[in-house]
């Protein structure tokens, strides 16, 4: 059974995942592209595209894991080389710490992911997720992040495609070296974050 709302008051659309899960930020990125096919299409995209297709995002991605690397020995330059082999989609990104917190299908996809960014190995916490960054505040010595992906459409059969990433730190001292780290990563993020929804893009435009 359908209730009609009440004539004359307008449907408020949903709060955005981002910002039911953090709504306060010490750090925020944002980059939207358009993209010619249907919002249905575009969101299996988001799940499918090689985020890493790129041969800079692989370039860029490979010297952000390389102190791990150089610190942990022939155990770690095997897990770079091997994540350097594999496509990086939503769901491998999980095995590296990621979770995927919330979906509402096809308008919106959040991820989680919370650790000591600036340390080489990222000091990635396990055990997020939604309940978890809704109840609790980042830890001291902590910085939590959040990325989304939504989709909106427009006119002209298309569709903006856009992604934002946000970073709260748990207290000050966190909030001192994540920003001295996010000051050099920072370029480097953008690009990989602009050739990923060019990816997502052309995969859902059926581009070959």
């Amino acid at each position: 059974m359908t209730t009609d709302a009440p004539a004359g008051r307008a449907t408020r659309p949903p709060v955005a995942l981002i910002d039911e899960l953090m709504p306060t930020w010490d750090v925020r990125e944002r980059h939207r592209t358009r993209v010619r096919a249907t919002a249905e299409a575009t969101f299996a995209a988001l799940h499918t595209a090689d985020l890493s297709g790129a041969p800079l995002v692989r370039v860029l991605l490979a010297l952000r894991a390389l102190p791990a690397a150089l610190l942990g020995g022939r155990a770690a330059w095997r897990v770079l080389r091997q994540r350097g082999r594999e496509p990086a989609t939503l769901r491998t990104f999980e095995r590296h710490g990621f979770r995927v917190l919330a979906e509402r299908p096809p308008r919106e996809v959040a991820i989680g992911l919370e650790g000591r960014f600036w340390l080489p190995g990222g000091g990635v916490c396990g055990g997020v997720s939604m309940a978890y960054f809704r109840a609790t505040a980042p830890p001291a010595g902590v910085a939590r992040a959040v990325w989304d992906f939504t989709v909106r459409e427009t006119d002209g059969g298309m569709v903006e495609l856009a992604t934002e990433t946000r970073v709260r730190c748990g207290d000050a001292a966190a909030r001192r070296r994540f920003l001295a780290y996010w000051a050099i990563v920072r370029p480097g993020s953008g690009v990989i974050r602009r050739l990923m929804l060019r990816e997502i893009r052309r995969v859902a435009e059926g581009r070959r």
